[in-house]
């Protein structure tokens, strides 16, 4: 009588599975990323696999593995880089299929400063000669000039063909361009805090050569118009002053007048010259 096994078939022993199948395809995925670098000297060791998530809804058992081998990069100028080759397996199947070959920054990559638009790049000062700074549609400080005016802006049909009243322009400087620009002012140069305002005889408001911006701003902030003064031609804020101040005067003393010497510039009578 012959032996049972003999005539009793065996069940195959099953595959590898698709994740092992995938955790083994290290050579591969190196090869890709070699073939994606270029340089086989471009790709360094072997950091690991990492499975992918696949989506919530999706069958693993029918779609397979996907995964990650990660290989650290030694191009010049990437270190804390490293290449990520993403693989995919199915089941049944010896092969892996390639998906996809990105190099990857690390955490502790060096990497670029984040991109910033050219209008917020502009400082003041950067405009020079030639050059156009068009304003975009959002401006913050810009907006359409029958807003500027609270009657026109609550009759709709006055929105529409609104223009403002002489000047014709189609934006004016909203209520956040006027603030900024007040404020930035009366930082500068010839705002209240400089030295200059600290020692003056008297503000600007009270001088004769100070000429009122109008419109919001007229009460706080105007123009010079007086030639001996360093703030000539420029925006002044109404608590600003210099020297040249319209009222400024010597005080009189008492005792004999002295006499007047065209080149002297102050009154010595109350104290000696040595």
């Amino acid at each position: 009588m012959g032996d049972v096994s003999d005539s009793v078939p065996t069940a195959a022993s099953p595959g590898p599975s698709p994740d092992e199948v995938l955790a083994a395809a290290v050579e591969q995925a190196r090869a890709a990323a070699v073939e994606v670098a270029g340089d086989p000297a471009a790709v360094g060791e072997h950091l690991g696999v990492t499975p992918e998530a696949l989506a919530e809804e999706a069958d693993p058992a029918a779609l397979g593995v996907v995964g990650t081998h990660s290989f650290a990069a030694t191009l010049p100028g990437y270190a804390g880089w490293h290449w990520a080759v993403t693989l995919a397996a199915v089941p049944g199947a010896e092969e892996v299929t390639l998906d996809e070959v990105v190099l990857l920054p690390g955490d502790s990559a060096l990497l670029a400063p984040a991109w910033v638009p050219w209008h917020e790049r502009l400082r003041p000062g950067d405009l020079s000669v030639g050059d156009v700074l068009p304003s975009t549609e959002d401006d913050a400080r810009l907006v359409p000039a029958y807003l500027a005016d609270d009657d026109s802006a609550e009759d709709p049909a006055g929105r529409i063909v609104a223009e403002e009243l002489g000047i014709g322009r189609e934006r004016v400087l909203s209520p956040e361009g006027r603030i900024e620009a007040a404020q930035r002012w009366r930082d500068g140069d010839f705002g209240p805090r400089s030295s200059m305002a600290r020692h003056a005889p008297g503000p600007c408001a009270t001088c004769g050569f100070y000429l009122p911006l109008a419109g919001s701003l007229r009460l706080s902030l105007g123009a010079c118009s007086n030639a001996y003064s360093p703030a000539d031609g420029h925006v002044v804020t109404a608590d600003h002053g210099c020297g040249a101040h319209s009222q400024a005067s010597l005080e009189r003393t008492d005792g004999e007048p002295v006499e007047f010497i065209p080149t002297a510039r102050y009154d010595t009578a109350d104290f000696d010259v040595i």
